[in-house]
């Protein structure tokens, strides 16, 4: 067994949500590079254009649909345009996800404010349920009957080192919503191995994204999580493209119901 037959996924449809930036664009790029057929899907038409326009530069298959994952008539629309066009949909990933604002803590240490549970905002509460935990459902919902159908497929979800751990620095109600995510990925990954539909996660640490307003991009608010890394860094998209390619190839034909963590040793601890 050569490396290449492994991780082959060429001729494969894929299919990610929040794929027009960040973590989901990363995944396209891997993908596509490696001979799958892509569709993107994302809220916002103008970056996905661009987006689509990057990877078919690059000589990739790709496509694009606008939906809101929130909606699931807009998110049903968008599978159905893919899987009408090539007829069956292998690998999924749901990706789409936003960030829940600040933790308890600043970087320095101090109680904030904002980010004390008294004061959370309901109304972000449920923007970012919607968005990160009941996303996933509606795009299982979807997928799962056409996956059955044809004898199997992937669902990789994208989860985060906070579905496991306690936040300070980080929203308690994004927490929350990926810890959520973390119990689906475990449950569903029982239900539909019957099917041989292979459920995972994977889960970065902090990401240098748009998420949040591109906050990860300034040094100083960068700073304080990659301290508390041993490897004092945080995640560029690009650290998340062999995951992908594991779990959307046969390399990982056996493995379900798991989270791939990628966070440069945050869950152990600080070091020196």
């Amino acid at each position: 067994m050569t490396i290449k037959k492994l991780f082959d996924v060429t001729g494969r449809v894929v299919a990610i949500t929040g794929a027009a930036s960040g973590i989901g664009f990363a995944y396209a790029e891997a993908m596509a590079a490696n001979g799958a057929r892509v569709h993107l899907i994302d809220l916002d038409a103008q970056a996905l254009d661009h987006a689509v326009d990057a990877l078919r530069r690059d000589g990739g298959e790709v496509h694009g649909e606008v939906a809101d994952v929130t909606r699931p008539e807009s998110l049903r629309r968008a599978f159905d345009s893919a899987i009408a066009r090539h007829g069956r949909m292998d690998v999924v990933f749901v990706n789409a996800g936003i960030s829940g604002g600040p933790g308890f803590l600043t970087g320095s240490g101090e109680r904030n404010p904002a980010g004390a549970v008294e004061n959370l905002s309901l109304d972000v509460w449920e923007r970012v349920m919607a968005t990160n935990a009941t996303s996933v459902f509606n795009t299982l919902q979807i997928v799962v009957p056409q996956l059955k159908m044809q004898g199997g497929g992937r669902i990789i979800v994208t989860s985060s080192i906070s579905a496991s751990k306690t936040e300070t620095l980080v929203s308690s109600i994004y927490a929350t919503s990926k810890a959520a995510v973390g119990y689906m990925v475990r449950q569903y990954a029982h239900e539909l191995a019957k099917f041989g539909i292979l459920v995972n996660a994977i889960a970065p640490g902090p990401v240098i994204t748009n998420i949040g307003g591109g906050r990860l991009r300034d040094d100083a608010a960068r700073a304080p999580f990659e301290r508390a890394a041993p490897m004092h860094r945080v995640c560029n998209p690009s650290d998340l493209h062999g995951a992908a390619l594991f779990l959307a190839s046969d390399a990982s034909s056996l493995v379900t119901g798991q989270q791939i963590i990628v966070d440069g040793g945050a869950t152990l601890g600080p070091a020196d």
